[in-house]
């Protein structure tokens, strides 16, 4: 259990420290998103929907884009995406490892090395 709760406090604070980037990156496919909408004549939930669901490559396919430069954004919108969530997988490997290091015994380890030889 205290593992898991060291893990939660530095996942929130790897999230406070990119926080800036993550909103200027959520900031940018929702600002394209409702720039597709307005290309596409769609309402603005629509836009917005269709913006998270283009940028987290879900792609459910219900909305869609039909026009040239709708089509070009909506691929800049997918690379912003994978960038926003390549963050935060990041931060979230990154935190299960200093997490288990945190831990951990090293004396342990090189006991079950012995034992595995």
């Amino acid at each position: 259990m205290e593992f898991s709760f060291t893990f939660i406090q530095l996942f929130f604070w790897g999230i406070y420290l990119a926080s800036p980037l993550l909103l200027m990156l959520c900031s940018v496919f929702l600002l394209l998103g409702l720039i597709v909408g307005h290309l596409e004549s769609w309402n603005k939930f629509d836009s917005l929907y269709w913006a998270f669901i283009t940028a987290f490559t879900v792609g459910y396919g219900d909305i869609r884009p039909l026009k040239r430069r709708s089509k070009v954004l909506s691929i800049m919108i997918a690379g912003v995406g994978i960038m926003f969530t390549g963050l935060i997988v990041a931060i979230t490997i990154e935190t299960s490892s200093k997490a288990f290091n945190m831990h951990t015994d090293p004396a342990v380890f090189q006991q079950i090395e012995q034992s595995l030889k």
